[in-house]
């Protein structure tokens, strides 16, 4: 017997937006006041202007908060859902573009010393201290120990100043810094054909002397990969943090492997077992007689497991795959030092929602320049969400403090509602439920 299909009635409503959720997230903001933080460090704006620096950053969190992946889908499908919202007056498409432009700095050229290809940086000051003033606010520098963690990533693209990367494919690569594994701390955008690398030192001093400029204190340790690996990087790090911990190239160490004599097992984070190691070592001994300086000892961690194919190794004349870590910190044991590096792989946890929670793999602009302040604007909407999660995820109870935007969407801002005027006040009516946590 065929299923009688029931009759359906439809009742047009234009005032009902289909992100009612969206609505408490501005309520947070504003309990923040960033309106001032906004006009504090971004250009004065004509007083006929009719949309405000706090719309402009509001428009864009709602984009990716409301399920958007790119600056157009504010005029192609977000427009009608905001309309009489007292929040925020949601401008069109081509005025955020127009905003984010302004707000651009000069791009930076630089060779290397024994190089010929021109390397271009992009840096901008405005939005790091703005971005450093934000996480302040938050308490993200209040935590008992700071963590900061240096990589760099590719944004593939085809603008029209992009560069070839060593993947054979043009591109960005810019230089990111995470705070504490959870918010993103500074960015310097550069292009495809500079490598992780080149001028690191120069990148990374940098960042310490902005922190210093803010009264940010020390930070207590520092995590990078084998691209810091360098005599000029080394001897920066040993004055601005208290414990580095670096990743090491094989090729660079491999002759210390041998003389490890005591090797602990232990179990990392993906319940592989693998055998630990350490040895105390002097490295860049010819760069510090050139530079006429002390040679330094450091802890030199090794862990090792045995490689899948059973070959020997023709340096260690063993069957295992090792990996190594430098560092001055010389309290914690070798183990422990393990552990806390491996918790440095969170950075690719960070590049994977910047690209695809926050729209870092869709670039509007066509210049470095533009680009950058693209990166950071929405990294400081990437930053604010993970307040907006935590504060959220206390109070409802569908929600953990962990989720990614998609999940946070469907259980919270997809939620109907409408706004109504009453005795000259506005009213939220909700088409739905929320259950609150008791």
């Amino acid at each position: 017997m065929l299923r009688k299909i029931p009759n359906m009635k439809v009742q047009n409503c234009n005032t009902i937006s289909a992100f009612g959720g969206i609505n408490f997230v501005f309520k947070f903001l504003e309990e923040g006041n960033l309106d001032n933080f906004f006009n504090k460090y971004f250009p004065r704006l004509a007083n006929q202007s009719i949309y405000s620096w706090k719309d402009i950053i509001y428009s864009i969190l709602s984009i990716y908060l409301c399920g958007g992946d790119c600056i157009e889908d504010l005029q192609l499908h977000l427009k009608p859902h905001f309309q009489k919202n007292p929040f925020v007056n949601l401008p069109s498409s081509d005025t955020v573009l127009k905003r984010l432009k302004e707000l651009s700095d000069n791009n930076n050229h630089c060779f290397a010393k024994r190089g010929t290809v021109e390397h271009t940086y992009n840096r901008n000051l405005k939005l790091e201290e703005l971005n450093v003033a934000l996480l302040e606010k938050f308490g993200a520098f209040s935590k008992d120990d700071l963590t900061i963690d240096y990589d760099n990533t590719i944004l593939f693209n085809e603008k029209s100043d992009s560069k070839m990367t060593y993947k054979r494919n043009p591109g960005y690569q810019p230089g990111v810094c995470t705070l504490n594994e959870e918010q993103v701390l500074y960015i310097e955008n550069r292009n495809g054909n500079s490598d992780a690398k080149s001028f690191q030192r120069d990148t990374l001093e940098r960042i310490f002397t902005l922190l210093r400029s803010k009264g940010i204190r020390k930070a207590d340790h520092f995590r990078a990969d084998a691209a810091s690996y360098q005599f000029d990087v080394i001897n920066l790090l040993k004055e601005e943090v208290n414990n580095f911990y670096i990743g090491c190239r094989n090729s660079y160490i491999e002759k210390y492997y041998p003389q490890i004599s005591e090797w602990e097992s232990i179990t990392d984070t993906t319940n592989e077992t693998i055998e630990i190691g350490e040895i105390t070592i002097t490295p860049f001994r010819q760069q510090s007689r050139r530079n006429k300086t002390a040679p330094q000892e450091y802890r030199l961690i090794v862990k090792r497991k045995p490689n899948n194919d059973g070959q020997l190794n023709l340096f260690t004349q063993d069957h295992y795959e090792y990996r190594s870590i430098l560092t001055n910190n010389k309290h914690w044991s070798a183990a422990q030092i393990a552990r806390f590096y491996n918790h440095r792989g969170n950075m690719e946890r960070q590049f994977d929602i910047l690209k695809n929670d926050f729209g870092w793999n869709c670039m509007p602009f066509s210049r470095l320049s533009q680009n950058t302040v693209f990166l950071y604007i929405t990294a400081i909407c990437r930053n604010l969400y993970h307040y907006i999660i935590r504060y959220f995820s206390e109070r409802i109870s569908s929600l953990k403090p962990n989720f990614r935007v998609k999940k946070f969407l469907f259980r919270f801002i997809i939620l109907p509602a409408k706004w109504v005027k009453r005795s000259r006040q506005n009213y939220l009516k909700l088409y739905g439920e929320l259950k609150f946590s008791t």
